[in-house]
């Protein structure tokens, strides 16, 4: 079962990734070139913050039930955690930053739906948006600061 929600929080990744880059362009197009808030954007900034609580989810499961790495945050004694530099990345690091990229993009699309004018919404969306994506490429595991994983898992 780990390796099955594993690959699939793997994978969904790239779900996150792609809409949030269509998502980000959508929004500073339609914020710079003053265009009119079309379905379209709502429904790219709905699909980005879809998959980014699809990834919520799923990192969830893994931290609080199955992956190794959430199980060792918990039994570790103290601030033992802390000092171990990946057990520190995954047990801290990697689930709070996500936690706030999420909670950045969800704000970003009630923002921006709860606007009047429509390139306030795209600016609302912009901002927020890139803070959100921002997030998360800072804490995929590329191995550049933080250790590394593979891109594609089989």
């Amino acid at each position: 079962m780990y390796n099955a929600v594993l690959i699939l929080h793997s994978w969904s990744r790239w779900l996150v990734l792609i809409f949030g880059l269509i998502a980000l362009f959508r929004a500073f197009s339609g914020w710079q070139g003053r265009k009119p808030y079309l379905g379209a954007d709502n429904g790219m900034g709905a699909a980005f913050v879809g998959s980014m609580h699809l990834q919520l989810l799923l990192g969830l499961i893994l931290y609080f039930g199955l992956s190794p790495f959430g199980v060792k945050a918990f039994e570790t004694a103290g601030g033992a955690v802390m000092k171990d530099p990946i057990g520190r990345f995954w047990g801290v690091e990697h689930i709070a930053t996500m936690l706030l990229a999420v909670i950045a993009a969800q704000v970003g699309r009630t923002l921006s739906k709860k606007a009047t004018d429509p390139v306030l919404k795209h600016k609302k969306a912009f901002t927020w948006f890139l803070v959100a994506l921002l997030l998360v490429l800072l804490m995929i595991p590329w191995g550049i600061w933080n250790p590394a994983r593979p891109l594609f898992r089989f």
